[in-house]
């Protein structure tokens, strides 16, 4: 299957194989957030899979490419 590249664009596969994605909805309108909500936004999220969903998405995991 081919690859969705739109999502592909939004994840991170680190070197052990791990996915890692920015938590959704907090890129703006965060002034008037409370501090711990705003810092909480910032961090990232390891996306956990099955097999057959990370095929359907992001094709094959093969760092050898």
């Amino acid at each position: 299957m081919k690859t969705n590249k739109s999502f592909l664009k939004r994840i991170k596969i680190t070197r052990t194989g791990k996915l890692v994605a920015r938590k959704p909805g907090q890129n703006h309108f965060n002034a008037k957030e409370r501090r711990n909500t705003q810092m909480n936004g910032r961090r990232s999220q390891v996306l956990t899979f099955t097999k057959k969903v990370s095929q359907r998405y992001i094709g094959s995991l093969d760092k050898s490419k």
